[in-house]
C-alpha cells in the first residue's frame, strides 16, 4: 500500500497560510521528457503547490488548441506511459503532491494483461503510487462508471479526482464529491480548456453549490492566465488550477527551452502572487 501524501496535505498547507493553492499543469513529454521535468521542477521552484502531470492522448476531447498543441508535439516526440511515470518520480521527488490528469482509455489499455495477469487499471495504480504519484484526476470518467479505478485507488492511497461542472445537477455533485479523494475539480466554463481574458461568473456558485457537500477542498480550473485572475478566484476557492497558460509560456518559445523556462518562471511567481493576494 502506498504512503504517499494526498493533494489535500497541499491544501492544507496553504490553508494554514491564509491562501489557495495553487495547481500546475503541464503534458509529460512536453517539449520533450528531460524538458518536462525541467519545466515542471522551474514551475514547483516558483510557487506551484501541487502539480498536474497531463498523459498525452489523440483524442482530447476536454483540451483547448493549445494544450492539444503541446500534447501532439509530445506524441510526436514518441511519448509512452512508461516515459509519464518517469515524469511523476522526478517530480514528486521534489515533494510537491503530484496527479496525472488522463483521459481513461490509457489508463485502461495500460499493458496490464502481459504482467502477472493483472488488469490495466490495477496495474496504472501500483506503478503509479510506486513512481510517487498522488492520484488520478479523471476528465472523461465518473464515479458512477468508475467502480475499478475506484477499488484500484482505494488500494493504494491515490487521490481521485473527479469533476463538476456548472451544469452538475445537486445530486450529481453529491455523488461525484462522495467518490473523490484530495480535493475535487470544479470546471469553471463550460467548454475545452484555455486561457481566457475574464474568469467565468459560474465558478464562484459552484464552488458554494459543492462545499455544500463536502469538505474537501475544491479547486478551480479553465481560463486562469494571470495574477489578478488567480486572485479572484483564490478569493472564493481552495485551490486554483492553471494549465494552458504554462503550456503557452513554452509554446511561445519553440527551439529555446531556456527562453521558455525564463517565461514559465515569471508566470508562475505571478500566479503565485495572486494566490496569495487574495
Amino acid at each position: 500500500m502506498s504512503t504517499n501524501p494526498s493533494t489535500s496535505t497541499a491544501f492544507d498547507t496553504a490553508r494554514a497560510e491564509g491562501r489557495a493553492a495553487l495547481v500546475g499543469y503541464l503534458p509529460a513529454g512536453f517539449p520533450s521528457v528531460e524538458g518536462s521535468v525541467e519545466a515542471i521542477k522551474v514551475m514547483v521552484d516558483a510557487g506551484c503547490d501541487v502539480i498536474e502531470i497531463g498523459m498525452p492522448y489523440s483524442d482530447p476531447v476536454m483540451d483547448g488548441p493549445t494544450i492539444q498543441a503541446a500534447a501532439q508535439q509530445a506524441l510526436e516526440g514518441g511519448i509512452r506511459t512508461t516515459d509519464l511515470m518517469r515524469v511523476v518520480e522526478a517530480v514528486a521527488a521534489t515533494g510537491a503532491p503530484t496527479v496525472v490528469m488522463t483521459y481513461w482509455n490509457p489508463v485502461e489499455h495500460y499493458g496490464g494483461s502481459r504482467r502477472t495477469g493483472r488488469s490495466g487499471v490495477e496495474l496504472f495504480a501500483a506503478d503509479l503510487a510506486s513512481a510517487g504519484g498522488a492520484g488520478l484526476i479523471t476528465p472523461d470518467l465518473t464515479p458512477d462508471a468508475g467502480g475499478e479505478w475506484i477499488a484500484a485507488a482505494d488500494e493504494h492511497d491515490l487521490d481521485k479526482v473527479f469533476l463538476v461542472a456548472p451544469s452538475s445537477t445537486p445530486e450529481r455533485i453529491a455523488m461525484t464529491t462522495a467518490a473523490c479523494r484530495g480535493f475535487v475539480y470544479a470546471t469553471a466554463v463550460m467548454g475545452v480548456t484555455g486561457a481566457r481574458t475574464t474568469t467565468s461568473d459560474l465558478a464562484a456558485p459552484l464552488v458554494a453549490r459543492t462545499r455544500e457537500t463536502t469538505d474537501l477542498p475544491v479547486g478551480v480550473g479553465l481560463g486562469v492566465s494571470n495574477g489578478d485572475q488567480a486572485a479572484e478566484i483564490a478569493s472564493y476557492a481552495d485551490g486554483v488550477i492553471v494549465g494552458s497558460a504554462f503550456v503557452r509560456a513554452l509554446l511561445d518559445h519553440p527551439d529555446d527551452l531556456p527562453g521558455g523556462l525564463r517565461a514559465l518562471r515569471a508566470l508562475t511567481e505571478d500566479l503565485a502572487a495572486g494566490v496569495r493576494r487574495a
